[in-house]
């Protein structure tokens, strides 16, 4: 019989690739973790990991059991939520992560409304990225991130969608609707990589058939608008981060969503956060 505690060992590895990272996101020695995933090989009659000295990766049936995992979780989840629900669960605390715009434009307005509801919401500010690696993790219950970083462990909920717009240098020659094109020989000031809005700008750009020359990095709005106004570079950026001049034709948008992990979406006290959340993304 496969123990589900190992379960959660066995996930952790997946989604952060080493046995050192595993063990710190589960709060565990390295140690412990490789004696939970040596049984768990033993109760699954199967070897679950491929080592080339201190590194690892799944085999088949590892990757297999990984996905009964999630839905063990998930279960595991709505089970929990269930229960609370009996209980009423009307009021607690709800840690939700989100990038600073989220906060401003809908965690804020959001937590004034929960506090009269005796719900203690408790923000922590984080990239979208680094959202999704908490959420993974179960350090925080609801994630404000952009949809396309989401996994099918979450639901999402969506919540606002915002243009992209382009942040010029003080005294640039164009005004008004800017076509990408235009800046194809320009610096430019850009997230760092694994940060989903790069994505976005070196999709934007590669569209209007150039390649972005990338000359500083930041995922600090304000150290990204400090950069273009010295006269560093441009930039693309969401409009409720930085107030630019809106692109020419179609813009690049962020569709921001508030995820959690699939099944806590029934737990009475996530329901209430996110229909808040919802309400103050009008």
């Amino acid at each position: 019989m496969i123990d589900p505690r190992r379960l959660r060992v066995l996930r952790a590895l997946a989604d952060h690739g080493t046995v050192t990272a595993a063990a710190a996101a589960l709060h565990l020695t390295p140690s412990a973790v490789s004696q939970q995933l040596a049984a768990l090989e033993s109760e699954a009659g199967h070897p679950l990991l491929r080592r080339y000295g201190r590194r690892v990766s799944l085999t088949p049936a590892g990757e297999l059991l990984v996905a009964h995992a999630h839905v063990v979780a998930a279960e595991l989840e709505r089970a929990q939520a269930t229960l609370d629900a009996l209980a009423d669960g009307s009021a607690g605390r709800v840690a939700v992560a989100a990038f600073a715009s989220a906060i401003t434009q809908v965690v804020a307005p959001a937590l004034a409304a929960l506090r009269e509801r005796s719900i203690d919401l408790s923000v922590r500010d984080a990239e979208g990225h680094e959202s999704v690696r908490l959420l993974l993790d179960g350090e925080i219950d609801v994630a404000i991130t952009e949809e396309h970083r989401t996994t099918e462990r979450f639901t999402c909920f969506p919540l606002y969608t915002e243009p992209f717009d382009v942040v010029l240098p003080p005294g640039h020659p164009l005004t008004g609707p800017v076509d990408l094109a235009a800046l194809a020989d320009e610096d430019w000031v850009v997230t760092l990589p694994g940060n989903p809005l790069r994505d976005v700008v070196e999709m934007a750009c590669a569209q209007a058939g150039f390649a972005p020359r990338i000359r500083h990095t930041s995922d600090d709005f304000r150290a990204i608008e400090a950069l273009v106004a010295a006269g560093a570079g441009v930039a693309l950026a969401p409009r409720n981060a930085i107030a630019g001049v809106p692109v020419a034709g179609v813009a690049p948008l962020r569709r921001v969503v508030a995820a959690v992990r699939r099944g806590s979406e029934e737990h009475p006290l996530v329901q209430t956060v996110l229909g808040e959340l919802q309400r103050a993304a009008g």
